[in-house]
This record gives C-alpha cells, structure tokens and sequence, in this order.
C-alpha cells in the first residue's frame, strides 16, 4: 500500500489500482480527493471536511463513495443521493479493496466551555490508524500511526504519550499545517526519542510504501 500526505490532515492511500482518501479539508489541496474510490471524513470540522473538495471527487469518480459519521452524513446527504454512507464506532465495512474499522465517538477537548462533537478514526485494512481530531487508541494492533503532532486541542507531551501508548511501528504526522518551520525539528526530535516507534513526516505530494 503506497501512502502519500496531503496538506495537514488529509491522506491517500493506493493498493491494487484502487484509492482511499481520508479528511480532504479546507486546508488541503482543491484537488486532493480527485480520483479517490472511497472517502472517509472523520468529522466537521473545515480542516477536515469541504463539500468542495467531496463535490470535485464524487463528480470525477461516479463510483465514488463517501463514509463518515452522522452529523457529516446530515449535512451531505442530499447532494449526493446514495453515495454517503454512515458509520459509527464498532462498524466494520470493505469498499474498493479496502477494509475498514471505525474507532472512537468524540472530538477531543479543545476548552470545557466549547462542547465536543462526534468524532470516529478509521484504521484501515488492519495496519494504518487516522485517528481524526482524538487520542482514539484502537482495540487492534496498528502499524502504521497518522499521527496529530498540532493542534489546539494537544500539547506534545500528550502526543508523545499516545506514540507510547498505541505502539505503532511507524508514525507520521498528520494535523501539522499549523505547525510552524522552527517548531518542527523540535516535535522531530522530541516524538522520535521519547515516542518509543518510528518517526516520520513528509511533504504534501512526498510518498511512502508501506
């Protein structure tokens, strides 16, 4: 399965001829969706969830599909009749060669006087674990962690402790196009000394094969 990283939170994954792209947000590229087979958005929010982008793939790809949790459904559901599927923690579903799990339910804290809202990770045919905007540790083993380095609901200690405590072979940081060029090195080295797995970032457009 070839990765590659889109700006901040949105990721394409490719296996078999067949592509799955996760959170093509407002931050991410117009295009960032196009082509995709299956698109999984993990919640509301703009950085993680633009119509735009949806409209761009689903118009390119008439077999393309879109899953997300309810209140992404709601908003969606009636410019795409038939295409958007819903899901929730605990559900399990395979599409264009992909097999999926949906972990977690809710966002994490970003202050206790902003209500939280419904959130799910997917992990992806066993192996890769995007987690959305939460430290959702799956009930499976993960391989390969995309793993939120910025945001305002994080700070890097916490970060660094759920590295440790899902014990991936492998992160890469997503969520990060906030984070600026001189706090990288500084969340580079402090991940991959004290995280306990292999620390990678890439650039929007690099690739990894995993």
């Amino acid at each position: 399965m070839r990765l590659t990283k889109k700006t901040h939170a949105c990721i394409r994954l490719e296996k078999d001829g067949q592509t799955l792209v996760i959170d093509p947000g407002s931050f991410s590229e117009e295009d960032a969706a196009v082509g995709a087979d299956i698109i999984l958005v993990t919640h509301e929010h703009l950085d993680h969830f633009n119509e735009d982008r949806l409209r761009a793939a689903l118009e390119a790809n008439p077999a393309a599909g879109i899953w997300t949790l309810r209140s992404v459904a709601e908003k969606i559901s009636a410019a795409f009749p038939g295409r958007v599927h819903t899901v929730g923690h605990g559900d399990t579903f395979s599409a264009a060669g992909f097999d999926v799990q949906v972990h977690g339910e809710l966002h994490a804290v970003i202050h206790p006087d902003i209500p939280r809202i419904t959130n799910v990770g997917y992990l992806v045919d066993g192996s890769v674990f995007h987690p959305g905007d939460a430290l959702t540790v799956p009930d499976h083993p993960v391989e390969t962690l995309m793993l939120p380095v910025q945001a305002p609901w994080n700070k890097i200690s916490e970060v660094i402790d759920y590295v440790r405590e899902v014990k991936p072979q492998r992160a890469f940081d997503i969520h990060d196009a906030l984070l600026t060029d001189l706090a990288r090195p500084i969340y580079d080295s402090q991940i991959g000394l004290l995280g306990g797995a292999e620390h990678d970032r890439l650039a929007p457009g690099e690739t990894a094969d995993l």
